[in-house]
């Protein structure tokens, strides 16, 4: 569970210290600094990216049973998802119980009760590699021109 594997790194934190996470199952071409910076400024336990990815099927538009509109694999308008890359503060430590929890459930859900997530906005390119063809996608990416540079600045 995403939550236990993190809380087997408590020990090599310093109380409020601040440190990145990613789930390693994706590329951005997020700005990392900026991202910190972010974080920084709200000065909260979690900072999580948040994309829009493109959908992975045509969305259809009703009025009735008569089709308005269609779009094919668009880019998600209205829903923000979990880019899995996240800021977090060694206070993430103490909404960790045990081995078998998961971060995305108690832990994340919690301390957005507490009103303790912000959310980084990344609309620049973000890919998860989940199947065969994300890897394959990806890789043909990686041949020509891979959106997902090392920043600089």
């Amino acid at each position: 569970m995403t939550g236990g594997r993190l809380l087997r790194l408590k020990n090599i934190f310093k109380k409020n210290e601040n440190f990145m996470l990613t789930y390693g199952d994706g590329l951005t071409n997020q700005n990392l600094k900026k991202l910190l910076k972010f974080h920084l400024k709200h000065e909260k336990v979690a900072t999580m990216t948040v994309v829009k990815p493109i959908a992975r099927f045509g969305e259809v538009f009703l009025n009735g049973n008569r089709v308005i509109k269609f779009e094919e694999k668009p880019q998600l308008n209205q829903n923000w998802i979990n880019g899995g890359f996240f800021v977090l503060n060694s206070k993430i430590f103490d909404f960790i119980k045990e081995d078998s929890t998961m971060l995305e459930r108690e832990p994340l859900t919690n301390l957005v009760k507490k009103k303790e997530v912000v959310a980084y906005r990344h609309e620049n390119f973000w890919q998860c590699m989940d199947t065969m063809k994300d890897k394959n996608f990806l890789e043909n990416l990686w041949r020509k021109n891979p959106p997902w540079k090392i920043w600089n600045d």
